[in-house]
């Protein structure tokens, strides 16, 4: 297969007169240009082979980096410990700094990833990505700008908290690199990233972080106007700004050793505005001639970054045409070679083995939490236990951090972390700005820099603002890592509905589908407060011991409660207490009529409801709802005829689907009925009683399911 960039390349070496060095501002070394030039062979070579891959039916992936070669320059002026958070058309920086290590053949790395083999060293045939555990580079897939928050927040955490991680797995003077395309500089969550970046650098913390814009002027078929990125990016407030606008290695060296020097030396952001060209389209099935002419295609080859380091070696002696010339056609050979050699390579041939990452995940060396316990003392709140339990975690793991907004001197909104920051300082406890991706980029950032964050979300229905923070990055790290990398973290989210004379929809938020639909998740929801410590402490072994990614979702309406029946009961309170199981659901009752399922603010009203329709019922609390303990469900259910499910979620994608789905396929043969909100926002005041689930209506529930039938 022969492509218009890979002719243009021999023409244009082939007639190149040599003009000598004088044409050049300065020198680059013989061996830096050497290896700035095979490694864009290597990378241009491979995206030649991806496209004859694709024609065997071998291929899976063909976006390509043709005409970006010049991150190869960032990829050799980098050191291989600085971590690098890479856009998809980095194939330079992969070969460069492979060649730096010298231990890993680019080449086949790439391949290995582009056929879905199973010995791709990276996410071990799951997806092509640039990554590798030995060179640091963490990795992405196909990112949209997604990638920023994580890489501010990894940046913030080995600027100002790395001294506080049990192992460094960077030096003091490690910097951060982030790439990106021009497009991707108008997605809101760059935008929210390079504020905080601005933010924090206006604070006066350290931020070590290199951000690389590879800019081809597209965004599949749509142009970005000329000038837009250097008008976006150029001003922006404590962010400095480098342009490489030429792929001559003279002046390409020149501006990436400026930009990199910078943000070793003085510990704060750059952007490094990388101008590029895009060949071979978007990707393989992208027909370029329905949206530009053919004579933008052909001036872009004018521009080839090959050509411009070709020319260069040639110019100065380094090697003359001919040797360009072979250097080229061995690299394809090589890369050829090496191509058809991998198509024979094992993919994964079974569910569990894709799953193994998300379900089996590999421990890590942390050692687990031995409780610490605290004197008995008076009943306590939900709110209470939780506040509690932070301070029992912050005690026992120096690396732990609470953040998010208002949690620090305020102590949050509702008081939960009221005490931490004065108790533990102001560098483990702290406020974010007002940005939830910035509170979940922070998190991502620094649980790679071996902290462990536990953020919090001031409201659920905020967390919607920035959800892919879990679902495309914190989650997914280990899927395609193929567990190399892992985001442990437990992520605190005040949540669901039933505030008194607090109402509205983004204060009463019971949409929980978008976390249960997240792979390898964790999420529970403590509803009683001698719960709550054995669940978050559990959700912080979860993270230390196994890398997961777990959320508690706090009921607010039931932080402050003390009694179930009548004023005074204290049913609602309960001393603290971290012995007793935390995995599995908890029984509430023993009576053998009616299993309630409930969760969250439904256990409490289930309770409630029993009581008052005399009914003598098991309430059966999941505390789990990702994944459903689906096990200790079908057990209790096999002893009852009768199984009423209170679900606050909506009826439409509500947890209530989930566990009726489960009792099905377990092979549940009693009755079952299911009370669940309606599918509706909550409104203000009165009226969300219309909406969500009441006592009344799960006591017609009950009775309905005894009756007749």
């Amino acid at each position: 297969m022969v492509e218009a960039v890979d002719e243009h390349f021999t023409e244009a070496v082939r007639s190149h007169v040599a003009s000598g060095p004088s044409a050049y501002r300065t020198a680059v070394a013989r061996d830096l240009a050497l290896a700035l030039f095979d490694a864009q062979l290597q990378s241009r070579h491979l995206d030649l082979a991806a496209r004859w891959l694709q024609a065997q039916g071998a291929g899976y992936y063909t976006i390509g980096s043709a005409g970006h070669e010049a991150n190869a320059a960032v990829g050799l002026l980098t050191r291989v410990d600085d971590p690098a958070l890479l856009h998809y058309r980095s194939g330079g920086f992969y070969a460069a700094r492979a060649g730096l290590l010298g231990t890993t053949d680019p080449v086949r790395d790439v391949l290995l990833g582009l056929t879905a083999a199973a010995a791709d060293p990276i996410s071990g045939g799951r997806h092509k990505v640039f990554g590798h555990p030995e060179l640091h580079i963490v990795p992405q897939t196909s990112t949209i700008a997604s990638h920023l928050p994580r890489a501010v927040g990894l940046a913030f955490a080995l600027g100002n908290l790395a001294d506080l991680a049990p192992a460094r797995r960077w030096p003091d003077d490690a910097l951060v690199v982030c790439s990106l395309g021009d497009a991707s500089v108008n997605h809101s969550t760059a935008q929210g990233a390079l504020n905080t970046a601005a933010y924090l650098t206006h604070r006066g913390l350290p931020l070590p972080l290199l951000l690389v814009v590879e800019d081809n002027g597209l965004g599949i078929s749509t142009p970005t106007p000329a000038g837009w990125v250097e008008a976006s990016l150029g001003r922006l407030p404590g962010i400095a700004y480098v342009a490489a606008r030429d792929p001559r290695p003279d002046r390409l060296v020149a501006a990436v050793h400026e930009a990199v020097t910078q943000v070793r030396e003085e510990q704060r952001p750059v952007v490094l505005h990388l101008s590029t060209v895009r060949y071979l389209g978007h990707a393989g099935s992208d027909v370029e001639l329905a949206y530009r002419t053919r004579a933008e295609l052909a001036d872009d080859l004018g521009r080839d970054p090959l050509v411009a380091t070709a020319t260069y070696l040639v110019d100065h002696g380094v090697l003359d045409v001919e040797e360009v010339l072979v250097r080229y056609e061995r690299t394809r050979a090589r890369v050829l070679d090496t191509a058809a050699s991998v198509i024979t390579e094992r993919r994964l041939t079974s569910r569990r083995e894709v799953l193994r990452p998300l379900h089996d995940p590999a421990p890590l060396a942390v050692a687990p939490l031995v409780p610490v316990e605290v004197p008995a003392g008076e009943p306590l709140t939900l709110a209470q236990t939780i506040t509690t339990a932070l301070g029992q975690v912050l005690e026992e793991r120096p690396h732990a951090l609470v953040f998010g907004e208002d949690v620090a001197a305020k102590g949050g909104v509702y008081g939960v972390t009221r005490g931490l920051r004065k108790r533990f300082g102001g560098r483990r406890v702290f406020d974010t700005l007002l940005d939830e991706q910035t509170v979940l980029g922070t998190a991502l950032g620094s649980s790679l820099a071996g902290l462990l964050p536990i953020p919090e979300i001031q409201y659920l229905a905020y967390l919607h603002n920035a959800e892919d923070q879990l679902r495309g990055e914190a989650a997914s790290l280990a899927f395609f890592s193929d567990g190399h990398y892992r985001n442990p973290m437990v992520v605190r989210i005040q949540g669901l509905a039933y505030q008194k004379g607090f109402g509205g929809h983004f204060h009463n938020d019971s949409s929980l589908a978008v976390l249960r639909d997240i792979p390898g998740l964790v999420l529970c929801v403590p509803s009683h407060p001698a719960d709550a410590p054995r669940l978050l402490r559990e959700c912080v072994e979860l993270a230390e011991l196994e890398g997961r990614v777990c959320v508690v979702v706090e009921p607010i309406a039931l932080y402050h409660a003390r009694d179930l029946h009548e004023p005074g009961d204290g049913l609602w309170t309960a001393p603290y207490d971290v012995r007793g199981p935390a995995r599995g659901p908890r029984a509430h009752g023993d009576g053998a009529d009616l299993l309630v399922v409930t969760f969250g603010n439904g256990v409490p009203m289930s309770l409630r409801a029993m009581r008052t329709a005399g009914i003598d019922a098991t309430v059966l609390d999941l505390r789990w709802l990702a994944p459903l303990p689906v096990d200790e469900l079908a057990a209790y259910a096999g002893g009852f005829d009768r199984v009423l499910v209170v679900d606050e979620t909506r009826r439409s994608g509500g947890v209530g689907e989930g566990i009726v789905t489960a009792l099905v396929e377990r092979g549940y043969t009693g009755r079952v009925a299911r009370v669940a909100g309606a599918d509706s926002y909550v409104p203000l005041g009165p009226a969300a009683g219309l909406v969500l689930v009441g006592e009344d209506e799960i006591v017609e529930a009950a009775r309905g399911l005894l009756g007749p039938g």
